[in-house]
Parts: C-alpha cells; sequence; structure tokens
C-alpha cells in the first residue's frame, strides 16, 4: 500500500462524460447516459473492493447513498489494474456492492482512460460536479483514517450542501488519502509518485 493523496483537480473542471460513456463498462446499475445526468449534481468516487481506506468508508457510502436518493447521481469506479489485483475486477466490485447493498452504478474502467481524464490518484477520490456539471469539490469524505474513529463523510456532506443549495462549496478543500490506483505496469501517469 503506497499512501497517496488526491492530485486535486482544478475547481471548474467539466465532467468529462465524453469519456465516461466511452471509457467504463458496467457492473452494478448500468451504463453512463448523459441524457440521465443532466441539470443534476454529479458525485464521482473512484473506488475498489480491497483498499482499506475504502473499506474504511463503505458504510458512509451506502448511508450516502439513501440520504441523497433523487437528489443527484452518483457513480462509483474501479480503474485498478486486474493484472495486479484480480479482486478489483468486476467480480470483486459487484460482491462488494451487493455485500453494501449499493444500487448506484458502479463502473469497470479496464483501460484506466477515465482515470486518467479525473487525474484520480488515490481510493476513496471523490470529485462533486454542481448541476451544471463543473467540479465543486475533490477532497477528502472526512478526516478520519482506518484504525481511528469512524467515518461520517462530514466534508463531503458540507461539500454536498453547498451545492445542492445551489451555493459555492467553503475553503479550504483538503485531499483525499488512500492507496495509489494500481496503474497497468509501466503505464503510471506523470502525477504518480509525484
Amino acid at each position: 500500500m503506497v499512501l497517496t493523496a488526491s492530485t486535486m483537480l482544478p475547481l471548474g473542471t467539466p465532467l468529462p462524460l465524453a469519456a465516461m460513456e466511452e471509457g467504463l463498462r458496467p457492473v452494478i446499475g448500468g451504463g453512463i447516459e448523459g441524457a440521465s445526468l443532466a441539470g443534476r449534481p454529479v458525485l464521482v468516487l473512484f473506488l475498489c473492493p480491497h483498499c482499506p481506506f475504502v473499506k474504511h468508508v463503505e458504510a458512509e457510502l451506502t448511508r450516502l447513498q439513501a440520504d441523497l436518493a433523487g437528489k443527484l447521481s452518483l457513480i462509483a469506479i474501479c480503474s485498478n489494474s486486474t493484472a495486479s489485483h484480480p479482486q478489483d475486477g468486476p467480480e470483486g466490485m459487484a460482491a462488494q456492492a451487493r455485500t453494501h447493498g449499493w444500487t448506484f452504478p458502479y463502473l469497470h474502467d479496464p483501460e484506466q482512460s477515465v482515470a486518467r481524464t479525473f487525474r484520480a490518484a488515490c481510493t476513496p477520490d471523490p470529485f462533486l460536479f454542481d448541476a451544471a456539471h463543473r467540479l465543486a469539490y475533490r477532497g477528502q469524505l472526512d478526516s478520519s483514517r482506518p484504525g481511528g474513529s469512524p467515518c461520517d463523510g462530514r466534508d463531503l456532506r458540507a461539500a454536498l450542501g453547498a451545492v445542492l443549495a445551489g451555493r459555492p462549496v467553503p475553503e479550504p478543500q483538503r485531499p483525499a488519502i488512500g492507496c495509489n490506483i494500481k496503474w497497468h505496469p509501466g503505464a503510471e501517469p506523470p502525477w504518480f509518485g509525484a
């Protein structure tokens, strides 16, 4: 495990919908269709089944799914290489979703092209886009870490509250911390290990 911080993609970056429609393969909850996302905030989460940081936030993600139903679109993506981490492939993703009752789309990024577009670096790595599909928040769910206090998602929930109310998300936004995305051997992006 390499402890990694998110790259903090610039605020205002547009949701890369075309890259998502083309590069992602549905595992749970169907694929991505731009028409179904129109006019709604979108929360994109880079996750994987094996990461202890993701395991630490799984219960909070289940609560978020229930609390946000009908208010925004929640989408999870697993971009880890199955060459090095076969447990992070579609079977492991489907088992993880079943265990936690997740019904939101959980999509596989086999070529890691979507992770590159987002400059995703770790798991979990959240990206919250407003109703105009501009990046409004990227960073940690909260300051808890595995082995410490339970995750309550307070930082992400504050950002969600602001976006749903049409207000700017308060600063500062702190980077997410987690395990690095497991890149295909020899295909690490320039920001990996930076």
